[in-house]
């Protein structure tokens, strides 16, 4: 009977990667999405939660961190967690923290549901992550917004001050967007300008989700 449950599992699970710009509105299309989309349907990978554990590092190398760097990211647990909701297992995802950039001793529990929405300014960076992708989304904001939006998040959630955000934006996120995540637009099916704001993007995209998956209920089950 598990056997049948997994095999079940993984042909009704839809896997959709929602890349874009630190301060695109990926958090936002998700939620928009999450609304509109069947309760209880939907799971939600971060790709922040796999943030390597730095929080054994001194103050002042803390504040030198690329988050924007690929290789800050733990691919391989990621995938692994990815591949285990293919599974139909439930995984603990990381609990990670900017203030302290350490991960916390507790997790996530994530179930497998039918969509599982992955979403992370990296994620189209990871070839072994984007060829398990059924979906790939692109978030395409005008860099003027996403710094506003990166300078009032980073002081209200990662104790940051202006000095120290401008400082971060054009040492490491404007550069590493430029280097890595602008060119990864290529690599999507979707591309949705406006961020979060474009109702009409996410009202097709929403439809689009939802036609799918009845047609892999109708072929799956």
């Amino acid at each position: 009977m598990a056997r049948l449950y997994i095999f079940i599992r993984e042909n009704v699970m839809l896997l959709i990667g929602i890349a874009g710009g630190s301060g695109s509105g990926k958090t936002t299309v998700v939620k928009k999405l999450i609304e509109a989309l069947p309760e209880d349907s939907i799971s939600v990978v971060s790709q922040d939660a796999y943030y390597w554990d730095n929080g054994n590092l001194s103050p002042e190398a803390k504040k030198e961190i690329n988050f924007d760097h690929p290789d800050a990211i733990e691919w391989d647990l990621l995938v692994k967690h990815l591949d285990m909701l293919k599974e139909g297992k439930t995984i603990p995802m990381p609990i990670y923290t900017y203030v302290t950039c350490a991960r916390s001793a507790e997790v996530i529990p994530v179930k497998p549901t039918e969509v599982v929405i992955v979403e992370g300014i990296l994620i189209m960076t990871c070839p072994e992550l984007v060829k398990r992708l059924d979906i790939k989304i692109f978030v395409d904001t005008d860099g003027d917004d996403r710094l506003m939006r990166i300078i009032k998040r980073d002081i209200e959630e990662r104790g940051r001050t202006v000095s120290d955000v401008l400082r971060h934006y054009e040492t490491f996120v404007k550069p590493m967007h430029n280097q890595f995540i602008e060119p990864t637009k290529r690599l999507a099916d979707i591309i949705i300008p406006q961020g979060g704001s474009n109702q009409v993007a996410i009202d097709i995209m929403a439809s689009r989700i939802r036609m799918q998956l009845n047609q892999m209920k109708k072929e799956g089950l």
